[in-house]
């Protein structure tokens, strides 16, 4: 996920207009999504891929890094987390809520990591301790406001302290000032 310095992944009009994605940060991301087993997304940012990235590459304007992210999306299995939605395209299929058991059985049973896209989802996946690693690009911007990456936890949930200790694994410095948080989940042995 990118997030702005002060903590926010969107402005308070959903803009993300900020985020400094140039060519070699585009190639990053593609050369890690292009290996994962599946792209996991909410409603909202699968509407907003679909909206984009089905024909990005049929631009003769496009940069390579776009037109190679277009693929990958395209031919990437997808699971969209919606109430409301009942069927998605674009090698996609819906489930209408997150059950522990089931992404545990996609984990198991997946060829590569499972990459997590919107907000809204990857709290629910906290809430439900099912993420494993977190990878945070940090944008060189100061938002002041926005809708934060990490919200509250539900008081009611079962996992209310949001306490989740984690190993920092990698940081990367990009060329035009992104930088990389990549923490690993740490599990208490049984």
């Amino acid at each position: 996920m990118s997030v702005s310095l002060d903590g926010y992944f969107e402005g308070t009009e959903r803009q993300i207009d900020w985020h400094k994605v140039d060519d070699e940060l585009h190639r990053h991301f593609n050369d890690e999504l292009r290996t994962m087993g599946a792209f996991l997304e909410g409603r909202v940012t699968h509407e907003l891929m679909a909206g984009f990235w089905p024909t990005a590459d049929a631009d003769p304007d496009a940069p390579a890094p776009v037109a190679e992210f277009a693929r990958i999306w395209r031919e990437m299995p997808k699971v969209v987390f919606s109430r409301t939605v009942q069927e998605a395209e674009w090698n996609a299929v819906v489930k209408h809520e997150v059950v522990v058991e089931e992404i545990e059985a996609l984990k198991a049973g997946s060829d590569g990591d499972l990459a997590l896209g919107g907000a809204d989802l990857a709290a629910s996946f906290r809430r439900h301790d099912l993420i494993d690693e977190y990878r945070l690009y940090v944008h060189p911007v100061v938002l002041g406001r926005g809708r934060p990456l990490f919200i509250p936890d539900d008081p009611a949930s079962a996992q209310a302290d949001g306490f989740r200790e984690l190993r920092l694994v990698e940081t990367r410095t990009f060329g035009n000032g992104v930088v990389l948080l990549r923490h690993q989940r740490v599990r208490a042995s049984a």
